[in-house]
């Protein structure tokens, strides 16, 4: 549970996957998580900043042996799902986290509400398409769960249909992870009031226009609704296979490092190699250097 910064740094965990993460099973009360904290790791908008610059060359390294090793047979892959309120930061995020990472590695896709060909299929169909390939890293900005979200809070499916979701989600992600996905999925957890200050420097800046909809107004007036839906998709959807983290978002730079740090040690953990080459490395030195 990410409380306000009350431990000493030698108290923390090693592992900030383990201090973030949704116990598969447990009760989620978004209430009782403070989107303002600082859990662990830099404590201030510096020491933050400078920590995820720290990060990039590591997390480079990684992404490469990744592809490297997909070229080369190994099916694994890392697939990032972002979550949360408008406002919460999934296309900064997505925006910082390529930037670690070669986007020819990468594969970014953003959901929005379904197309008409979307919608005469499974409502997974669509995710289906644009999962990563061996060796890439994927990201999703909005994913599956909005099939449990809005269309929960938003009534477009009854909801016997939307509770069988949960468990066909469940079963498609256990599906992914023996297949060799790496699954982090990231809820971006913003505070009432700070998704109006985001929305207020929208409205009083003209470039930020753009960014603006008078629809999530509307949306912000569902505020408890969703809530309440992603409290029960954080709940039912937390397993072994593929948990759900929780992330403060108020302070953007803690998201970013947040989220970074995840990164790396998911992709430490899989430990990627660079394939040995077929090929004699002393004889093709000789053509190349002979006269």
């Amino acid at each position: 549970m990410a409380t306000k910064n009350t431990k000493k740094k030698d108290d923390r965990p090693d592992r900030l996957r383990d201090l973030l993460r949704v116990p598969p099973g447990a009760e989620t009360d978004l209430a009782a998580y403070d989107a303002e904290a600082v859990p662990a790791g830099p404590e201030d908008k510096a020491a933050g900043v400078a920590a995820t610059a720290a990060m990039a060359e590591r997390l480079a390294e990684l992404q490469e042996r990744l592809y490297a090793a997909g070229t080369a047979g190994d099916r694994r892959r890392l697939l990032l799902v972002l979550q949360g309120m408008d406002t919460c930061g999934k296309g900064g995020t997505v925006k910082h986290v390529i930037g670690h990472f070669n986007p020819a590695g990468c594969r970014v896709r953003a959901f929005k509400a379904p197309t008409p060909e979307e919608q005469d299929h499974h409502f997974l169909w669509r995710i289906n398409r644009e999962l990563p390939r061996s060796g890439e890293i994927g990201i999703f900005d909005r994913s599956h769960y909005e099939d449990v979200l809005i269309a929960r809070v938003r009534d477009l499916a009854p909801r016997e249909r939307i509770r069988r979701r949960y468990d066909e989600i469940n079963a498609f992600e256990r599906a992914l992870a023996e297949d060799g996905v790496t699954l982090i999925k990231v809820f971006l957890h913003i505070s009432y009031e700070r998704q109006r200050r985001r929305l207020l420097q929208r409205l009083d800046n003209p470039d930020k226009h753009w960014k603006f909809n008078v629809g999530d107004i509307e949306e912000r007036a569902l505020w408890p609704a969703y809530q309440k839906a992603y409290e029960l998709a954080l709940t039912r959807c937390s397993t072994p296979e593929a948990p759900w983290y929780v992330v403060p978002a108020d302070r953007k730079w803690y998201r970013n490092w947040a989220v970074s740090r995840l990164l790396q040690e998911h992709l430490e953990e899989l430990d990627p190699r660079y394939p040995a080459g077929g090929f004699d490395v002393e004889e093709s030195r000789k053509r190349l250097l002979a006269p």
